[in-house]
């Protein structure tokens, strides 16, 4: 069998273009937007493949679509992809929540692996659900599932929520 090279091509927008300008929308509205291709999603939405596939307030989808690219050692998808999507969606599932002026980061996250992950696993959904949305800390958990749910990885998160001008 030839080894032959791979090749990927990313390109993205200026990220001070699309970034959330939180004095004037909504965490809601923001993703919202994303979803529907009015905002351009982020750089790293373009490095790793992720996309939203469903935001409403307190709740978000994002799929991921697994690939050679995304291979640790083991010709697994490493687990900081895995990570990744899960960080992604569980804290666009906090900013569903959170109006003009508050914005939110993770400051802790916690990823169970189940079962490995390859190309051939397909489209991957990871859901997230708010566990507790308070006014300075919200934890929210997320799971990676394929379309027959079968569980991937699994994780908890605990994110900070800012107000723009306030620490």
């Amino acid at each position: 069998m030839e080894d032959t090279d791979r090749q990927k091509t990313i390109t993205w927008k200026d990220p001070k273009n699309n970034a959330r300008d939180t004095a004037s929308i909504s965490g809601l509205d923001y993703l919202t937007g994303v979803k529907d291709g009015t905002i351009e999603p982020p750089p790293i939405a373009h490095l790793v493949g992720y996309r939203p596939a469903k935001i409403e307030k307190g709740y978000a989808v994002f799929e991921l679509d697994p690939q050679e690219y995304h291979y640790n050692p083991f010709s697994t998808v490493h687990g900081g992809i895995t990570t990744t999507v899960l960080d992604t969606a569980m804290t666009a599932c906090v900013l569903t929540t959170l109006p003009k002026g508050i914005t939110c980061s993770t400051v802790e996250i916690k990823t169970n692996f189940i079962r490995p992950i390859t190309a051939k696993t397909g489209t991957l959904y990871c859901e997230s659900t708010p566990i507790n949305i308070g006014k300075k800390l919200a934890t929210v958990q997320g799971t990676l599932k394929d379309k027959n749910g079968t569980l991937y990885a699994h994780g908890t998160s605990t994110l900070i929520i800012i107000k723009i001008g306030h620490r």
